[in-house]
């Protein structure tokens, strides 16, 4: 092959005690989407940083074009074409789509003239494929048009190695597939793509070669035609894992747990009738804006719905306040676990006990930080949160780790319905197959799950039931032994709407 336009030769890095890599060596080819695999904590994050001047290697040497070279920062990365994007856009939301891709651009005066700054992103959006009017202030982007933004900035410094970090994580099937078909169009015109995603099946879709890397250290790297998802998922982890989407049976009973009928949120959801039984997990699946939050943020209260009915094990309630809903036994796991789901930088023993802190408080409002530590401790070892002990900040561990951390917490509340906002999102393998089983085992001990996720394989596995919106509206419940992927995107894109009843219920969908 032709000599790589970027190389890791022999790179190691540590910090103190911590070898976040140990002797990686990897190619970046021009014209090839490479794949980068591993679980959270394998080194991936690291990697990237050094790629991108953000971090300077312990050891080895970082080359491009074959001569080493020492990226001082991320300027300096730019300057040699090597551009980072991550599954946060990092867009100014007052600028307008053109500004924003020229945010970065070093020459003089290009602010000044509109007409050529307007001309000049267009273009540039219309090599990546994507539809954006230049003009419209970025607050009113979806993620999606976002990472387009920032793909078009990066190519307006001349990338030659464009790094995407878990682009799709927060996408939708829909948005996610755009995506992918702007990162093969680069790759075909010569760009070096690093593709960073925790979704097997985006790999095998995209990828030319596939990077194994675990506990800092290179495993493999081979051609995407000579490796298979057992064989990687075998070889990120250690160890052999069962098929995380396989479908696991049925604990449903014929308790109804919460009804929900007519729900309705003025000027975003309308008319979501369901019935959630003991044992069952029903999956809400749709497109990005499709407002299946909203809903679960109605369940919670934190949102209150302003019409309909919701009956909680028989009687009628209504839900407006979190904490009448905590009461209640209805617990909700969110899907930003930084903002609204965890304190990062609190201990481990802290996070866990927060929903239930007055279990631990004295009448005189002393805190026993020695029973707090004991529940933290069972939760580490029963949940398997990878970590030597509870007193370390949250904020230090991987993302499978904080989601399990934030699991814990709402189990440590004894609920009676668990809501799960994107239970997987931007976890690894092996700990997506941990929180499955946990949801299952949830549910199996009579427990009432609704899980909203984007990730149509894991929605068809998990769910017993599929209810799909779009828009604020409800456009079916499948159930799953009928469902695929053609049917509910057929819903969730608003290619038909379901007429027939609720298989359990009869109730309309």
């Amino acid at each position: 092959m032709p000599e790589p336009v970027l190389s890791l030769d022999h790179v190691s890095k540590s910090f103190g005690m911590t070898h976040a890599l140990s002797d990686v060596s990897m190619d970046l080819h021009a014209g090839e989407v490479h794949a980068i695999v591993g679980e959270n904590g394998a080194g991936k994050s690291t990697m990237i940083k050094i790629m991108t001047g953000i971090h300077q290697p312990s050891s080895g040497a970082v080359r491009i074009d074959g001569d080493a070279v020492t990226l001082a920062g991320p300027q300096t990365a730019r300057d040699r074409g090597v551009v980072a994007i991550y599954q946060e856009p990092m867009v100014f939301p007052d600028l307008d789509v053109a500004e924003n891709i020229f945010i970065s651009s070093t020459k003089e005066g290009w602010f000044q003239n509109r007409r050529d700054l307007r001309r000049k992103a267009h273009a540039l959006i219309d090599r990546i494929g994507m539809a954006l009017d230049v003009d419209q202030v970025a607050s009113g982007l979806t993620l999606a048009e976002q990472q387009a933004v920032e793909i078009a900035r990066a190519l307006s410094q001349d990338v030659r190695v464009l790094i995407m970090d878990e682009p799709t994580a927060a996408l939708s099937a829909h948005e996610a597939a755009q995506l992918r078909r702007v990162a093969r169009t680069l790759a075909e015109e010569g760009v070096s793509v690093v593709y960073i995603s925790h979704r097997l099946e985006e790999v095998f879709e995209i990828a030319d070669r596939v990077t194994v890397i675990r506990d800092g250290q290179h495993i493999s790297t081979r051609p995407i035609d000579e490796t298979t998802p057992d064989g990687m998922i075998a070889e990120m982890v250690g160890r052999e894992v069962g098929n995380y989407f396989e479908k696991a049976p049925t604990t449903a009973t014929p308790e109804v747990l919460l009804g929900v009928r007519d729900l309705t949120l003025d000027g975003t959801y309308e008319n979501i009738s369901f019935d959630l039984h003991r044992g069952e997990v029903l999956c809400m699946a749709g497109l990005i804006g499709a407002r299946r939050t909203d809903v679960a943020l109605s369940l919670f209260g934190i949102a209150p719905a302003t019409g309909g009915t919701v009956t909680y094990k028989g009687a009628e309630v209504r839900l407006t306040t979190p904490r009448q809903a905590m009461d209640l036994g209805i617990a909700y796991v969110s899907e930003d676990r930084r903002k609204l789901g965890l304190a990062m930088e609190m201990p481990i023993r802290d996070n866990v006990t927060l929903a239930t802190l007055s279990r631990y408080q004295s009448r005189a409002g002393i805190i026993d930080r020695a029973a707090e530590a004991e529940t933290a401790e069972a939760y580490r070892q029963r949940l398997n949160i990878r970590t030597p002990d509870v007193e370390i900040d949250v904020g230090m561990l991987s993302g499978g780790n904080q989601q399990k951390v934030m699991l814990a917490k709402w189990l440590n509340m004894e609920p009676e319905l668990l809501i799960f906002d994107e239970p997987t999102r931007g976890i690894d393998i092996g700990a997506k197959a941990e929180v499955h089983d946990l949801i299952r085992d949830f549910a199996a001990k009579g427990g009432a799950v609704l899980v909203i996720s984007s990730d149509l394989p894991e929605v068809l596995a998990m769910g017993d039931r599929i209810l799909v919106m779009r828009e604020g509206v409800q456009m079916g419940i499948l159930d799953a032994a009928d469902a695929d992927q053609e049917k509910v995107m057929a819903l969730a894109t608003g290619q038909v709407r379901s007429t027939a009843p609720d298989a359990r219920e009869g109730e309309p969908a």
